[in-house]
């Protein structure tokens, strides 16, 4: 895998004149007013609101959340991989290195075929499902690298090297029908088959969900490893703020199906402003101590169908008065690349206190 593939963008109907001249060289992705919303019996469910997110070139971003935040639609619409009924509104622009941007949201099918795998990656939440059991390891990379017209034989020795990278011992694993391999070994097998293509951009949804404490860590430092070899940009989603924080640069969080705060990981991680991020840290459990006591936030997430007035976490924070109820915050700026949707986030500090690692105060 010494050269990545270039996928040819003269073939997408764009114009970057429709994306502006403005935009920094460093962004990779752009996620524009995006959403998400299913037509049923009882009302619209929207489950993702009004999301604006770019994806900075070269780097692990870390989108997090509790279940059913909306993170998982996110990931699908960034690969414009929403399932029907669901019906994605707003634009997904991806930047190639060389070529005009383009609005993956408008493309064909055959077009869509043409940039994932080759330019944006998607690995799925159960590697189980991702795999055909009647098919072996091996012909599941076949398969990938016949549908975009790969060199099969290149390919597969690009995927030894990927499952060896990947701590895996290639032959075995390629012969290896999936039920033959263990969780890890899926999962692993599953992201080396996301890269045979040498996409510039690898979107992961809950990748370590169903994997012990010790593997999941095994597996973020592979992905380290995978991200600096293979030049990759990392959209990390997952429930495990403490675990995505290990690798990411940035962190995006989400609450009832848009996002609450973004931030550099450090800024997040050791002074969040938003009470909602700051409640989920509180809730981290501290494993040094012998007596935990973990925080929960009262109340549940909202349903999609029935999202609250004004700031949709004011039932369950602390700081809500009436504004919070009547108006819906905006992002606004709490330090150096770092924004929040709260009108009460510098007294967040004083409301909701917790300690870098994981204590109450």
């Amino acid at each position: 895998m010494a050269s990545r593939t270039q996928t040819d963008t003269d073939d997408f109907d764009t114009d970057a004149d429709d994306f502006g001249g403005d935009l920094a060289e460093d962004v990779v992705l752009e996620v524009r007013n995006a959403n998400v919303s299913f037509d049923m019996d009882r009302g619209e469910s929207r489950v993702l609101r009004d999301v604006n997110l770019e994806v900075r070139r070269g780097e692990v971003l870390g989108v997090v959340g509790e279940s059913g935040s909306g993170k998982s639609m996110l990931a699908s619409a960034m690969l414009d991989a929403v399932v029907s009924p669901g019906q994605l509104d707003g634009e997904v622009i991806f930047h190639p290195e060389d070529g005009d941007p383009v609005d993956v949201v408008s493309l064909s099918d055959r077009e869509l075929t043409e940039l994932r795998w080759n330019e944006i990656s998607f690995v799925i939440q159960a590697a189980q499902s991702a795999f055909n059991p009647t098919m072996t390891v091996g012909a599941h990379f076949e398969e990938t690298l016949r549908a975009h017209g790969s060199d099969v034989e290149e390919g597969l020795a690009n995927a030894r090297e990927l499952l060896e990278d990947l701590y895996l011992p290639a032959g075995q694993v390629l012969r290896s029908h999936p039920h033959e391999l263990s969780g890890g070994q899926k999962q692993r097998a599953l992201i080396a088959l996301s890269l045979i293509l040498e996409p510039s951009v690898l979107v992961m949804d809950e990748p370590t969900a169903a994997l012990d404490l010790l593997m999941q860590r095994s597996i973020i430092s592979l992905l380290a490893d995978l991200k600096e070899k293979y030049d990759l940009t990392l959209v990390f989603v997952t429930h495990d703020l403490p675990l995505v924080a290990d690798i990411a640069d940035r962190l995006a969080v989400m609450y009832a199906f848009e996002l609450a705060e973004v931030g550099p990981t450090d800024a997040i991680v050791e002074d969040p402003a938003h009470p909602y991020t700051r409640a989920l840290l509180k809730a981290v459990p501290n494993v040094a101590d012998r007596e935990i006591d973990i925080a929960g936030i009262p109340g549940s997430s909202p349903d999609p169908v029935h999202v609250p007035e004004g700031c949709s976490y004011h039932p369950r924070c602390p700081l809500a008065d009436e504004e919070c109820r009547r108006d819906d915050p905006a992002f606004r700026s709490v330090g150096d690349d770092h924004e929040a949707t709260c009108f009460h986030w510098e007294d967040a500090a004083d409301e909701i206190p917790f300690d870098t690692e994981g204590h109450d105060e």
